[in-house]
């Protein structure tokens, strides 16, 4: 009957044909029409129906390609197929055994294979398969295999949910499902030879309340069309087009109308079924026009260089203090005595007690070797964080470890030392439990929560000014206060911790202005981690208002109060934006609260914290795709949204790290950008810290991605954009594990530089990217070139030392005879003097001239 149907279709229609699929998904029709019954005919005859259904549809399919490629393919010359639907299966992370592999394999060969291997492959079923089914799957005689194998001109994919949902009750232990189409390309190029491959269904669903702006389903098409490019371009899969499906809502078997897999949005409840297209629809026309995902304009290079002045620079988090001296010539009394039993041991000597000598700078040799790591990059600036609960383990002036002090003071007197620039962090949060970097009885007693905080933090921030400012020419306060935050779970909790961290900040800027600046003059800021927000749906007005008040949430939240909306604007009100207390006002009134959580300040705060950061400091790393949340008083009770009201999404088309970090360069000109035309050009910009997490230990390629990228978009931030940008600092020096952001390095104890490294120290020799790639000659970089002389002498210090005993010994020896000579003159004069004294007395003439005269 299929084979009459098939070529009544073929004499109609075949002359405006080109593709043919004879049917779709045999796998969902015959599980689910037969053997579970989920859909039509609803038959629920388990493996023994299934099987036989299957065995049928792949019979049917063989005659109707036969009948096509005898009676029509000479005149129509189309081309014929049956479209097969599969998952993926991988070993969960840390359980890829061989076993566990195998069982993967099994799993795809159960859905994908039980179809492709009689039509693609040897024309029969896996072996796998008929091991696991045994005698209830029918078989192919010799003549049916041959007659099956080979009856597809192309390997139609079908890449939807319903297979990926049914696949779930097919893996074992040790394997996960997952949709990802590229691995699924390629296991079909390497499974049957290389087939030239059509994607007739990729699309996912949407829940019918999504309505028409459907932001998930853009970025799931997006995946899956990026996924086919990767295996057209790297695994080099011949798949020649992609069908999304589908073009309009419609009956989704057992799901009804509650789901959606439309391009279109159906409305039901009218009598003409009005359709409209959704937001996927405008998308994939873009793709569609642009034949997929063209580069951004802004990846052009600019050349040019970054002003002397620039900061070059690393940061770290907070040091490791190791307190004790390497030398034990510090701290130990005693007199040794070695090899006195012949033992080769050292012994006391009873009775002897050696006067101590206090210990140095230089006998830390961690400070040395540390920084000695800092200035091979050819960096200028150092940031690093000092440890609050270390310096003061009571929260107050109880309790001070100047041991710790003493430390961070060599650490900064080598930094002098090698004329590098220190800023340094006086708060960094932990973002860990118990305490977030406070010390415990702070925490313990309300941390930011509790106003005495914000006096400790001033009492803190004093003493460090006292005792280390006279080395530090940039104090940073607070460390991303705006993550420090994200720890709070309570709403009014979060808004009173930023609160506080504002006016901590304020006392302590206010404090050195009024007792320091005068004569240590350095300048004094908070860093925010400001990662660049883009609307997640570029056709609805609600996600760029989103992606807008994202910002505002996150930098404006902090630099609203401290700069006003503009910082050339001097009589600017300093408060919270207005923006985002009328929408916590909104979302409170949404939820039922008698008002918003947002604290006030009073005037007396305002104007202490009107004006107080000497710079912008910014810690940027990857770019946020914002949507909406719903707001209805129903979806807050399910689940509370961030107090920005914001959905976070990624995008699959940016390359990213290991960890997830999306690497999207334009984000860092576009904050850049958006601080300077919100906060004004007069305070200099600096980003105190930005990197990437790289796996590779050595040549690590993603990093130097970054550093290139990064800094190109910061140069044309600068030269294009007249950002005053003032400074770049790369996250971080050292990895302390296992490879992540460190440009170095650390197994066993010791460090090993990255290519990233050679990356870094080019860009800071040339200043940027010049045109004519001539070194800069700024003074700080002329110091840091490394001397050529010293180099050899370092690595001839054997022969040096040597050479240098020599010409002591010959100084000596010189000196010694020249002793031996002037010594014998002055005795020869004096005998001369004897003699001519006892002329005199004696009467005899005394000859005064030259003794060859005389």
């Amino acid at each position: 009957m299929f084979e009459e149907y098939a070529a009544f279709c073929f004499n109609v229609f075949g002359s405006r044909v080109r593709y043919w699929l004879t049917m779709h998904n045999p796998y969902l029709v015959a599980v689910q029409g037969y053997g579970t019954g989920v859909h039509a005919p609803g038959e629920t005859d388990g493996p023994a129906g299934f099987l036989i259904v299957a065995h049928n549809l792949i019979r049917a399919h063989a005659k109707a390609w036969h009948t096509y490629n005898t009676h029509f393919r000479p005149a129509q010359k189309g081309k014929v197929s049956i479209v097969l639907g599969s998952h993926w299966v991988e070993p969960q992370r840390g359980q890829a055994t061989a076993a566990n592999i195998e069982l993967c394999q099994q799993s795809v060969e159960a859905a994908l294979g039980w179809f492709a291997n009689p039509i693609f492959g040897d024309g029969d079923y896996p072996v796998s398969f008929k091991m696991k089914h045994g005698a209830l799957l029918p078989t192919f005689s010799p003549e049916e295999k041959l007659w099956v194998q080979t009856t597809a001109d192309f390997f139609a994919l079908s890449f939807g949910p319903n297979n990926l949902r049914l696949a779930r009750g097919l893996v074992q232990y040790g394997q996960t499902v997952t949709p990802d189409l590229r691995r699924v390309l390629g296991w079909i190029k390497l499974e049957y030879g290389d087939p030239k491959v059509l994607v007739i269904e990729g699309s996912w669903f949407s829940e019918a309340s999504v309505g028409k702006e459907d932001t998930v389903a853009i970025y799931l098409m997006k995946r899956f069309i990026n996924q086919v490019l990767q295996a057209i371009t790297f695994d080099g899969v011949q798949v020649f087009g992609y069908s999304a499906w589908s073009l309009v809502d419609g009956f989704e078997w057992n799901y009804g109308f509650t789901v959606r897999r439309g391009l279109f949005y159906i409305n039901f409840s009218q009598p003409n079924r009005t359709r409209t297209p959704k937001t996927s629809a405008q998308y994939y026309r873009r793709v569609v026009t642009n034949n997929g995902f063209p580069s951004d304009e802004t990846s052009r290079e600019i050349k040019g260089r970054f002003p002397c002045e620039f900061h070059w620079g690393i940061a770290d988090s907070t040091l490791q203090v190791n307190f004790y001296p390497f030398s034990p010539q510090f701290t130990d009394h005693h007199l040794y005595s070695w090899n006195l039993t012949g033992d080769g041991s050292l012994r006391p000597v009873p009775g002897v007690k050696m006067q101590t000598k206090r210990a140095q700078c230089t006998d830390y040799l961690a400070i040395r070797g540390h920084l000695r790591l800092f200035a091979s990059t050819g960096a200028s600036h150092y940031r690093f964080a000092l440890n609050w609960s270390l310096i003061l383990p009571q929260g107050d002036l109880s309790n001070v470890n100047t041991e710790a002090l003493r430390y961070y003071r060599c650490v900064l007197y080598e930094l002098k030392k090698l004329d590098l620039e220190a800023v340094v962090i006086l708060y960094y949060p932990t973002h860990q439990a118990p305490n977030l970097g406070l010390p415990g009885p702070l925490q313990a007693s309300g941390g930011w929560l509790n106003n005495s905080t914000v006096e400790a933090f001033q009492e803190y921030a004093a003493l460090c000014y006292h005792q280390l400012g006279s080395w530090v020419p940039y104090w940073i306060t607070i460390n991303e206060p705006n993550r420090l935050i994200d720890v709070y779970s309570n709403w009014k909790e979060k808004h009173q911790a930023a609160h506080n961290l504002l006016l901590a900040h304020a006392k302590a800027w206010r404090l050195y202005e009024r007792e320091h600046s005068g004569h240590q003059r350095a300048l004094v800021s908070l860093a925010l981690h400001a990662d660049w927000a883009k609307p997640a749906n570029p056709f609805l007005d609600s996600h760029t208002a989103a992606a807008q008040r994202f910002l505002l949430f996150e930098l404006g939240r902090f630099l609203d109060p401290l700069l006003g909306t503009s910082y050339e604007e001097k009589h600017s009100k300093v408060d919270y934006p207005e923006e985002m207390k009328a929408y916590l006002e909104e979302r409170a009134q949404v939820m039922g609260l008698p008002g918003s959580p947002l604290p006030s300040f009073t005037e007396t705060e305002r104007e202490e914290l009107r004006g107080t950061l000497s710079f912008i400091a910014l810690n940027h790393f990857t770019t946020r795709l914002v949507s909406p949340y719903l707001h209805t008083q129903g979806h807050f009770q399910q689940k509370q949204p961030p107090d920005h009201g914001c959905r976070i999404l990624s995008d699959p088309t940016w390359p990213s790290s290991r960890l997830g970090q999306a690497l999207v360069p334009q984000g860092l000109r576009k904050v850049l950008n958006w601080v300077s035309q919100r906060y004004g050009r007069a305070l200099p910009i600096i980003v105190t810290a930005s990197g990437v997490d790289d796996q590779a230990p050595v040549e690590d390629k993603l990093r130097q991605h970054f550093l290139r990228s990064y800094l190109q978009e910061a140069l044309k931030a600068r030269q294009l954009d007249r950002v005053n940008l003032q400074g770049f600092y790369v996250w971080k020096l050292q990895d302390r594990h296992a490879p992540q952001f460190g440009l170095f390095s650390s197994t066993h104890h010791q460090s090993k530089a990255k290519a990233s490294i050679a990356v870094y120290r080019e860009i800071i020799t040339h200043g940027g990217f010049p045109e004519d790639n001539a070194m800069k000659t700024c003074r700080f970089i002329e110091l840091r070139e490394p001397c050529s002389v010293c180099a050899w002498m370092f690595k001839n210090k054997a022969m040096v030392v040597f050479a240098g005993c020599l010409i002591i010994t010959a100084i000596m020896l010189a000196a010694l005879v020249m002793f031996v000579i002037i010594t014998k003159r002055n005795q020869t004069r004096g005998r001369g003097r004897r003699v001519n004294r006892w002329r005199r007395r004696e009467g005899v003439p005394v000859c005064s001239c030259p003794p060859v005269k005389c």
